[in-house]
């Protein structure tokens, strides 16, 4: 009984601390700039991601899996979630009003690579990441699909994206990006 209360309160934590983060980002999202995204190659991303989610469920992947009960497996996810989304906040707050959705076009763009995109080129997307993988290993292996395919997601709009900030910025970026790893200081 004390087990099953244990994986329910960490499924609590792990409910309110996305929820709080997304809810964060909605209320942040109405102090962007104006800009444009590209919608036709953003709809088939997530076309063929929605896809895979259908056929994932459709075939039962997600069916007779229980929850983690390994103490260690959620301590370390409780402290990796956290760690995730305090970065990509940080990250959004850093850049301000140059915050986009995935592969956006300012009006106005301006470079940012201070803070934390002085670690890595799109923290956002790391944080988001790291915040996954510890949702993962507390709660369930099969929670690395889900980061998988946002990875997935992602790593495809950092490519659009930096391609649109070199034409933006063809000085500076460059120099940039030889800097600065995308993801995962000084690996990736």
């Amino acid at each position: 009984m004390a087990l099953w209360l244990l994986v329910r309160a960490v499924e609590v934590v792990f409910a309110v601390g996305w929820g709080a983060f997304w809810l964060y980002w909605l209320v942040a999202a109405f102090s962007m700039k104006r800009g444009r995204v590209p919608w036709s190659r953003e709809l088939r991303i997530r076309a063929v991601i929605v896809v895979i989610v259908v056929i994932l469920v459709r075939s039962g992947v997600f069916r007779g899996h229980g929850l983690n009960t390994a103490p260690w497996r959620s301590a370390l996810g409780l402290g990796l979630c956290p760690l995730g989304l305090a970065f990509a906040i940080w990250a959004r707050a850093h850049i301000g009003r140059n915050w986009g959705t995935p592969m956006t076009q300012k009006d106005e763009p301006e470079l940012v690579t201070s803070g934390p995109y002085h670690l890595v080129r799109h923290p956002i997307y790391s944080g988001i990441l790291v915040a996954g993988i510890g949702t993962a290993v507390a709660l369930s292996w099969l929670w690395l699909i889900a980061v998988a395919l946002a990875g997935v997601y992602f790593l495809y709009s950092a490519t659009v994206e930096e391609r649109y900030l070199t034409e933006q910025f063809p000085d500076a970026y460059p120099a940039y990006k030889h800097s600065t790893k995308m993801l995962v200081p000084f690996i990736l």
